[in-house]
């Protein structure tokens, strides 16, 4: 498992993975009962003690399991904590829609406070897993978290400011109100930071990964170049006219009634 290849197969496996189990299980709870949301999260806590425990276990351990391990491990929290947020039960004090004539002020605080509690949240994590991690010889659970919580940021920022590009049709109905706070735009001045960070983070993941002198942290290195590369593909989704809905739409079951028209939170997902 030490193949460049087959390790950047697997972190583009793991990604659409576990991003369609996600939106499969929110598109479930919706077409259940006002409580199959709330039940999806409970039910999901045995991901999120796994995660905490794969970290803690695999922090002194840095062959190419102990790597693989903390990577799922840090993946398996992520995905507990953007379960909880499409389930609409940790999301923010705001959960009606935006006015659409807001001026960019009100629009701004309205938008922090429909994911203030998920924020928060993301940020505990961060710090926990930087407490078990930090100085540790593995501490790649640390980095792929950081990966995915940045790439969130820009690409809400981004969502925010405005793109040629905004599908949510994988939005479930608890985030409905989220739509109203996106803004198409053809460009927006952070795109491009967002996509220079994002090209730089990968280079410096490649060149770790060709100056390692184990095979764990050449395993490592490699995870985290193929998840920044994806998280840089999920930005040039906003922008460019790619079917990327394709990749998940297959899995999820119809829903009833009027579907709002798009594609999923591109963090990722986590997502998205």
């Amino acid at each position: 498992m030490t193949n460049p290849w087959i390790v950047a197969l697997s972190a583009v496996f793991l990604w659409w993975f576990s991003t369609g189990i996600i939106l499969w299980r929110v598109k479930r709870a919706d077409l259940g009962g006002p409580d199959d949301h709330i039940w999806s999260v409970l039910l999901g806590l045995p991901l999120l003690l796994g995660g905490v425990l794969g970290v803690h276990s695999t922090a002194g351990d840095p062959s190419v399991q102990g790597v693989y391990i903390a990577f799922l491990s840090a993946l398996a929290i992520w995905g507990w904590i953007e379960l909880s947020f499409l389930s609409g039960i940790v999301t923010g004090p705001v959960r009606v829609n935006c006015p659409p004539f807001a001026p960019m002020g009100e629009r701004f605080w309205r938008a922090i406070g429909t994911i203030l509690w998920h924020e928060m949240l993301l940020i505990a994590a961060v710090l926990v897993i930087a407490k078990i991690s930090w100085g540790a010889e593995n501490a790649f659970a640390l980095w792929t978290f950081v990966i995915l919580f940045f790439a969130r940021i820009s690409a809400k920022l981004n969502l925010f400011f405005g793109v040629p590009r905004i599908h949510t049709d994988f939005l479930p109905r608890p985030l409905s109100h989220l739509a109203s706070h996106f803004r198409l735009a053809p460009m927006n001045g952070v795109f491009p930071l967002s996509i220079t960070a994002l090209s730089f983070a990968s280079a410096c993941w490649m060149e770790r990964a060709y100056s390692a002198t184990t095979d764990g942290s050449f395993v490592g290195y490699v995870l985290l170049s193929a998840l920044t590369l994806l998280a840089l593909l999920e930005h040039w989704f906003m922008v460019l006219r790619l079917p990327d809905q394709k990749l998940w739409r297959w899995l999820l079951p119809d829903a009833a009634g009027p579907k709002p028209t798009g594609h999923p939170d591109p963090t990722l997902t986590g997502r998205k």
